[in-house]
């Protein structure tokens, strides 16, 4: 074989290997050619909820965000946690004193006065959370209609928007307290992450019974849609015997794809990024963009529709 038809195999051979396929698809998101992804007929209002800490909540949050963000959707992340995670990891202003979804819950400040457009990913946007929220639970107390404060400001602001947003994903505190009910209030679908180690669905039960409880008493159209596995470490027998026990529980509503651990998804905070900007050719980055594709191809029954 001559030298220019061996260049030549080689160069075939190395297109066509994973870290070649990785680079392609980085160069793709961060060109914004990710390619589309169908538009859901009305906005999609997802609750990110699981009362455990540590499962991936936030990170699946803004991870799946910018992942849909980056195939041309328009998506918001309403950040509930009084720690913040997701206004740092999108890179918004969330210090003490900075207009947030507090002044939203208890003073009734419209949501759209808190927007923040998200920098470096078009189409994505995020309501901050600051300090403040931490107190939170305790004046919604007294205030009328506590429970609905999120869902009222959220059909405000989705009614007066020029054009609908597609996605709406609402991250939670690891609790089951007043700023969690409003947010299952305030949406339709939960989606639950799990982390594929020992004691997974510890806890679960309980979370599954708030919802019933909310869909029972102040929104009948809440419904567990889709529940995603993280922390996927498949070099281990655990992991697989977690992922099979999830689904056997849960059946079409767990997605396909599978989070894996990742010290790129960990870092990227540290950088006010997602892991989708910050490495987008990483496992961590594929599997979330993998993971979108299969949530905005999803039809999601409502408790009402027939199975």
């Amino acid at each position: 074989m001559s030298d220019t038809h061996a260049d030549v195999s080689r160069e075939t051979d190395l297109a066509d290997t994973p870290i070649a396929h990785a680079a392609a698809t980085a160069v793709r998101v961060l060109g914004g050619r990710a390619g589309e992804l169908p538009r859901p007929p009305r906005t999609r209002l997802l609750t990110v909820a699981n009362q455990k800490g540590g499962v991936g909540k936030t990170t699946s949050t803004v991870n799946l965000a910018a992942a849909l963000a980056f195939h041309g959707l328009r998506v918001l992340v309403v950040d509930l946690d009084p720690q913040g995670n997701a206004s740092t990891a999108l890179g918004v202003p969330h210090q003490a004193g900075t207009p947030s979804v507090y002044e939203v819950l208890v003073d009734g400040v419209p949501l759209g006065t808190v927007v923040h457009e998200v920098a470096e990913v078009p189409g994505l946007l995020a309501v901050p959370a600051t300090i403040d929220l931490a107190g939170a639970e305790i004046e919604l107390v007294s205030l009328v209609a506590r429970e609905s404060r999120l869902r009222r400001a959220l059909d405000a602001y989705l009614a007066d928007r020029p054009e609908p947003l597609d996605y709406v994903l609402i991250d939670c505190p690891p609790s089951l307290g007043l700023l969690t009910v409003n947010a299952m209030v305030a949406a339709e679908e939960v989606l639950i992450p799990i982390q594929c180690e020992y004691y997974a669905l510890e806890g679960l039960g309980q979370l599954i019974r708030n919802v019933d409880l909310v869909r029972a008493h102040l929104n009948p159209r809440l419904h567990v849609s889709t529940i995603l596995l993280t922390m996927f470490d498949g070099r281990t027998r655990l992991a697989a015997q977690v992922a099979e026990e999830v689904r056997t529980h849960f059946g079409d509503r767990v997605l396909r794809t599978a989070i894996p651990r990742s010290v790129r998804v960990s870092e990227a905070p540290g950088y006010a990024q997602t892991v989708m900007t910050y490495d987008p050719g990483s496992s961590g980055a594929l599997s979330y963009l993998e993971a979108a594709r299969e949530l905005a191809r999803q039809t999601p029954l409502h408790p009402e529709d027939p199975a």
